[in-house]
């Protein structure tokens, strides 16, 4: 997609890798990745989905079927998601679809529906960054479970995260 990261303290202590990655604004651009690589991405595919609503042009994830039985219908819940943002996305019988039209594209203004899964609600939340509304979620209590840190986290990159 074009993205400008780097990747410091490269380790794997349990057999996946690590690193802390550094990443600096980027022109994005859609892209396509590569069926046989979805069992390996199967839990990014919810936040690839968010930035590809940042880039420029089609984004277009299949071999995905698996994220219709995670802790929710991730496909579904992404492209709802995403056209209640004002993204141009369509759902496939085993990924989705996501045309982006660059960086200040976004309109965002939508209340997301999480199904109490913690990508989707994270993934929405880190698109609100860069919308043009706020983004809520019904439900960010389950991110405590994946990421206990996740909303100081976002507060530093300038997000403002307030619980009801």
């Amino acid at each position: 997609m074009g993205a400008n990261i780097t990747y410091e303290e490269r380790h794997d202590p349990i057999g996946e890798p690590i690193a802390n990655l550094v990443v600096k604004a980027s022109k994005l651009h859609g892209a396509t990745p590569p069926p046989r690589r979805a069992p390996a991405m199967i839990d990014e595919f919810p936040i690839l989905a968010a930035v590809a609503a940042f880039a420029d042009g089609e984004t277009r994830i299949t071999g995905a079927a698996e994220l219709r039985v995670k802790e929710s219908d991730r496909i579904t819940l992404m492209v709802d998601g995403l056209r209640a943002c004002g993204v141009e996305a369509e759902e496939l019988p085993d990924g989705l679809v996501v045309n982006g039209r660059g960086p200040k594209s976004v309109r965002g203004g939508a209340e997301i529906r999480t199904l109490g899964d913690h990508r989707i609600a994270m993934s929405f939340l880190v698109l609100g960054l860069g919308s043009k509304e706020p983004v809520t979620v019904d439900d960010a209590d389950m991110i405590a479970t994946s990421f206990p840190g996740f909303a100081s986290f976002m507060q530093g990159l300038g997000a403002d995260i307030v619980g009801r």
